[in-house]
């Protein structure tokens, strides 16, 4: 078979918000697949084999045909390279570990050349899968060598650098399932839940209301268990000492065996368990000074039983798991080193990652030195066949135990969590059986730590998952609370600066701290920041990620959206003024009028089921929108006789028109004569359809009649200028 050429890449760009293609983000990229354009996979010898080969997880794309293997079924039928890229880059995303499924691929009308957008997560691990998926596809075409292996790798340790942690995408996935929107506001784990003042921030366990003066409480662990048992909270004896011989001496006070520990220390680090003798104690103390940030360490009480972790989120416990030791068994020939690394660590389980619920086991660490040497061991011995060696006592918190919690066991975890002062908090406690009170097995809290692991509740390695991303969103969100402020959107060519600009008045006169960003700049309550195009991405996002916003109104049009896409998720009313603007997206590939409206169709689709379009009726295009609205419809045009204003109105629906110079609002036969347009100040008044689409969308949005007159006499076209 003859080589064949290379695909090019005319263009790529990532899509942040809603767009043509989704409502999700995604890569587009415009390739041109040159003399593949006469060759479908099924005229390529050999290539279906090839790429199956690579690519096994193929099969259960269920692309257009709607079920398993429908992709393969279209590979084996012909498909063009375009379509088949766009499920190379989907699976290579998978197997790193992003799981993503939405795609699609068009033709652009030119000869060979597509358009092609894939969902991704993460911008750059996106553009990574794409130059990947490209090298992938052609060696499969040419019949050429490709290591697998090294791309999923790369691809995933891209996955691990950029990508928010397990933790922090569980609670953001429960915060999409309630509807609340969410914004990542570094490339870390700190995520902005909801918009503007609605909105709640969380850093994987932390939120913005986790006190840090509980976080600092809970790094004292002397402090913290002096708080507990002035509560009555049960907690094991013991005193902080600075030095190994005041260690020495506080076990011989408290009764052997004790524990060893930091007193600035969390998560178990640092933490020697059931030390018996006097060079145990020793050891165990420069292990845990070491550990810490300072020589403080704390001597307490052994407290026999099992180790476990329970988490309060708020005022309740929302899921406990129980730890065990860890123990390999020898056969005479291998050394403890290498039965970790074949017993222990060989559990798929275990791993680097957060993806994985258990760590894996380093016999090099202190701890687990200390353990060994007590056993007259060390990682090169080679313990007896059929002898035991304990390897870890802790640690290894994970199998979900949640259903068996006793409600004085599960009170005593929320009262500690509320003397720390802690929302969010992860309670240690050591008890033989957690289904029976801590007072009848002398079980005790030890810790009390703030930003608390989830991944062994999210992925415990035995018993039942727990939503514990669910509970932190309710924790953070009431019952009908959905992060939400009202949004505005405004699309079109016709005055759309101007409406965007007279709604914001019209919400700053209602009493709400409002921003604006339009075309001809950033606004906040009326004020202009920022001189120039807003209507883009990043403009838009700094009004969602201000706190001080309770409504935003942004101005878009098709090619900001064919750029970027909407800087919002959804809309309370979308605002459709016309259809013009062809001539600005030709280098899109939208030639006619019907390519353009699918476009202007994006501000339309995004409006919540309880919101509102508001169209001008004077636009058949714009008018034909109207079935795309998950919400109720209004029309507004200077003629209320339109065909489309008269059959609205007659179904009892809402429309907003000029009458003897008057602008009416009417729904269905009840009508209200709201201002004479002759009041309106003349910059405003000489664009009259506009101040009727700025007026229909305040109505939308519940606003006063008598507060919409007067913001729209007050309203100033000319911007106040400001250093803010």
């Amino acid at each position: 078979m003859t080589k064949k050429k290379d695909i090019k890449f005319l263009r790529v760009a990532h899509l942040r918000g809603p767009n043509i293609w989704t409502y999700r983000p995604v890569i587009e990229a415009w390739i041109d697949i040159g003399e593949l354009e006469d060759f479908p996979s099924n005229k390529l010898p050999g290539f279906n084999e090839r790429l199956t080969a690579l690519l096994p997880g193929l099969v259960e794309h269920r692309c257009g045909v709607g079920e398993r293997g429908g992709f393969i079924e279209r590979l084996e039928g012909g498909t063009w390279a375009g379509h088949i890229l766009e499920h190379v880059v989907l699976e290579l995303q998978n197997m790193a570990g992003m799981k993503t499924g939405f795609g699609k691929t068009r033709s652009t009308g030119e000869h060979a050349v597509y358009k092609m957008a894939f969902r991704t997560r993460d911008a750059v691990v996106g553009r990574a899968a794409l130059e990947a998926g490209h090298r992938l596809l052609m060696a499969a075409i040419n019949d050429e060598a490709f290591d697998m292996a090294a791309t999923v790798a790369q691809l995933t340790e891209l996955v691990d650098r950029y990508c928010p942690g397990p933790s922090t995408a569980h609670i953001v996935d429960a915060a999409t399932d309630r509807r609340i929107p969410s914004i990542r506001l570094t490339e870390g784990n700190l995520v902005q839940l909801g918009h503007g003042a609605a909105q709640r921030r969380i850093w994987t366990a932390e939120t913005d209301r986790t006190s840090a003066i509980g976080e600092s409480i809970a790094s004292d662990k002397d402090l913290t268990k002096e708080l507990l048992a002035s509560c009555g909270v049960p907690v094991p004896e013991g005193a902080t000492v600075r030095s190994a011989d005041a260690a020495w001496e506080e076990a011989q006070d408290i009764g052997l065996p004790v524990v060893l520990k930091p007193v600035d220390g969390n998560h178990g680090r640092g933490v020697t368990l059931n030390l018996m003798t006097e060079g145990e104690v020793r050891t165990a103390y420069a292990i845990a000074s070491e550990a810490g940030d300072s020589t403080a360490v704390l001597v307490e009480r052994f407290i026999p039983g099992n180790e476990h972790r329970l988490l309060v989120v708020g005022r309740q416990v929302v899921a406990a798991a129980k730890g065990e030791s860890l123990w390999v068994t020898g056969d005479g020939k291998a050394s403890v080193t290498d039965l970790v690394a074949s017993q222990i660590n060989t559990d798929p389980r275990r791993g680097e990652s957060e993806e994985h619920p258990l760590g894996r086991v380093n016999v090099q660490d202190s701890e687990i030195l200390l353990d060994l040497r007590r056993q007259g061991l060390t990682p090169e011995s080679i313990p007896q066949d059929g002898q035991k060696v304990l390897i870890q006592v802790n640690g290894n918190v994970a199998d979900d135990v949640t259903d068996r919690i006793h409600p004085e066991v599960a009170h005593a975890a929320s009262l500690a969590a509320r003397v720390v002062g802690l929302d969010i908090a992860g309670i240690d406690l050591v008890c033989e059986d957690i289904s029976r009170p801590l007072s009848e097995q002398r079980g005790a809290i030890i810790e009390v730590n703030s930003s608390p692991g989830l991944l062994a509740h999210i992925k415990p390695a035995s018993g039942e998952p727990r939503n514990v991303g669910r509970a932190i969103v309710d924790h953070l969100f009431g019952d009908g609370e959905n992060g939400r402020i009202p949004i505005v959107g405004v699309t079109g060519k016709l005055g759309a600066s101007l409406i965007a600009r007279l709604i914001g008045c019209l919400l700053n006169a209602g009493g709400k701290h409002a921003g604006v960003a339009n075309g001809e700049g950033l606004y906040l309550d009326g004020r202009q920041v920022h001189k120039g195009d807003c209507t883009g991405f990043a403009a838009g996002e700094r009004l969602l990620i201000n706190r001080n916003m309770e409504a935003a109104v942004f101005e878009s049009n098709a090619r900001s959206i064919l750029a970027e896409g909407l800087p919002y998720d959804r809309c309370a009313v979308g605002i459709v003024t016309d259809m013009g603007g062809l001539e600005d997206v030709a280098e899109f590939h939208i030639r006619d009028s019907e390519a353009l409206a699918n476009v202007i169709r994006s501000q339309v689709d995004v409006i919540l089921g309880d919101g509102s379009a508001v169209l001008n009726a004077a636009d058949p295009e714009v008018v034909k929108l109207a079935e795309f609205s998950d919400g109720r419809v209004i029309f507004y045009a200077m003629d209320e006789q339109l065909a489309v204003m008269r059959e609205h109105r007659a179904r009892g629906e809402r429309v907003v028109f000029a009458r003897n110079n008057h602008i009416v609002l009417a729904e269905g036969e009840i009508e209200t004569s709201l201002l004479d347009l002759g009041k309106i100040k003349p910059a405003t008044v000489k664009h009259p359809a506009s101040v009727l689409a700025a007026t229909a969308g305040a109505w939308a949005l519940g606003l006063p009649h008598d507060l919409i007159c007067g913001g729209l006499r007050a309203f100033d076209a000319t911007p106040k200028k400001t250093n803010y």
